[in-house]
């Protein structure tokens, strides 16, 4: 599935969603990598099987197996790091803050791909996953690699259009599922 096809199964009421996956798909503000991992990871983050594979089978073709992997990486690495780190940033017990994570990260410190790529992919991921502390921590790393606030902004544009197209076809589900009942 590419992503004409997955605009195409977005329903009337998404229509804005619809251009805004449209913009994704031709913007050419980021590198390949940057934009094509962006659409592995966050699909991935989106928890939606159709959005997942279509947007791997458009990043496919443009990454190199070690890229493909680090995204996937980003994702699943994230899912861990999101819940933990909100956790300790939203608990009013700060001791937690204080105890290590003892979590195995060891893809964070190589991910196989350039380290920006792999932090603005992992930024992404965490503003799906709603988590403030990974934010902040993945924003500073990317700013201190020189990335720029227009490259960040765009990664997390890319966040939010990804999640609303994954929202606007579980929508599309449900709406279709009541109707029948």
């Amino acid at each position: 599935m590419s992503i004409e096809q997955l605009k195409e199964m977005l329903p009337a009421f998404a229509k804005d969603v619809r251009l805004n996956l449209s913009s994704l798909a031709t913007d050419e503000s980021l590198s390949p990598q940057r934009k094509y991992g962006l659409f592995i990871a966050c699909g991935i983050a989106t928890r939606n099987a159709t959005v997942a594979q279509a947007l791997e089978a458009e990043a496919k073709p443009h990454l190199s197996p070690q890229a493909l992997d680090a995204a996937r990486a980003a994702a699943s690495i994230m899912a861990m790091n999101n819940i933990y780190y909100r956790f300790v940033h939203l608990a009013s017990n700060k001791e937690y803050g204080k105890m290590p994570a003892r979590l195995r990260m060891n893809v964070v410190g190589n991910p196989g791909v350039e380290k920006a790529d792999f932090e603005l992919w992992s930024l992404a991921v965490s503003a799906i996953n709603g988590c403030g502390l990974c934010i902040d921590s993945h924003e500073k790393v990317l700013r201190d690699a020189g990335v720029t606030s227009a490259e960040i902004h765009t990664a997390v544009r890319f966040a939010a259009v990804i999640q609303s197209t994954a929202v606007s076809l579980e929508a599309a589900q449900t709406s279709s599922l009541a109707a029948a009942e």
